[in-house]
């Protein structure tokens, strides 16, 4: 629960999207622990569930609660963290995943950069040609940091722009509080004068480096991504240039609809609009959008 888009996000629309449906929901928190989480798994097996909606603390370890829920014949869908193990999906007939794909957010934050930097010349500061940059990376090892990590940067030099990475910070966490820490010691580094954009992989870190840029009053381009209502009200204030709609709400509604019919046997789509991705008959992926001030308001609660 101590995660900006989960908590804030995700988890209140499971609540609120199980009891319109009916549906008897018993959440727990691992606290970021994948021993806790798979001893938490056991419990809910003795208990008799229905279903089983792991958001896995480490990826890695998804071979070990897929391993648990076929011995137990229970279904098991897997959210907003993907498997990492090549096959391991494959080991089981009833386990599925909900989220995203990592690297589309990283190119659509990619491209939207690369648009903004394009049309705004004076955003090169020592005027050469060269984009210096900051990353707030996130949680390492997770998926969706190494991948937004690579697509993001990559639209750059996709598009001809130079870049020079100045500083990187994997963080334990995606945090504000950890990001502005961070940004705060960048802030005092020799480099500090030549930074010239700010990219986070989630709005929560984004968050963190404002903090830390209104401290000294300075002015620097930051982008983010997940479009958290702050983070929206924040673009239309100026002072985030930009976001991704990491559409967490969809991704809870799809969890839930998924394991009511994988608990009653159904087809896994029925009575849905969901499409499973064309790689995988295991995956059903939820689309990112670019956030803007063009359209912000769309988004907006």
């Amino acid at each position: 629960y101590n995660d900006n888009f989960m908590n804030g996000v995700v988890r209140p629309e499971l609540e609120r999207y199980a009891e319109e449906l009916g549906v008897e929901l018993d959440m727990v928190d691992s606290e970021g622990d994948q021993a806790k989480l798979n001893d938490q798994v056991d419990v809910f097996i003795d208990k008799g569930v229905d279903v089983l909606a792991i958001n896995l603390v480490d990826p890695a370890a998804a071979k070990n609660i897929i391993d648990k829920a076929k011995a137990a014949d229970i279904p098991l869908i897997l959210f907003n963290k993907e498997a990492t193990e090549d096959g391991v999906m494959d080991t089981y007939d009833k386990v599925w995943y909900v989220g995203t794909d990592s690297a589309e957010a990283g190119i659509i934050q990619g491209e939207m950069m690369v648009a903004d930097w394009q049309a705004n010349t004076d955003w090169d500061l020592n005027d050469d040609g060269v984009l210096d940059y900051v990353l707030l990376k996130g949680e390492p090892g997770h998926p969706d940091a190494e991948a937004r990590t690579v697509e993001a940067v990559k639209a750059f030099v996709d598009a001809g722009i130079t870049v020079n990475e100045l500083a990187i910070q994997a963080s334990p966490t995606w945090s504000t509080a950890d990001a502005k820490n961070t940004m705060d010691a960048w802030l005092t580094a020799t480099f500090a004068d030549d930074i010239e954009l700010v990219i986070c992989n989630n709005d929560g870190m984004a968050f963190g480096a404002i903090q830390a840029l209104d401290a000294v009053s300075k002015k620097i381009p930051v982008y983010g991504l997940d479009a958290l209502q702050q983070a929206l009200t924040m673009i239309g204030d100026g002072d985030l240039t930009g976001t991704v709609l990491h559409d967490g709400q969809a991704v809870a509604r799809a969890t839930i609809d998924l394991a009511i019919n994988a608990a009653l046997g159904n087809d896994i789509l029925e009575g849905t609009d969901y499409e499973l991705d064309h790689s995988s008959t295991k995956a059903v992926r939820i689309p990112f959008v670019p956030i803007t001030y063009s359209n912000y308001l769309d988004y907006l609660d």
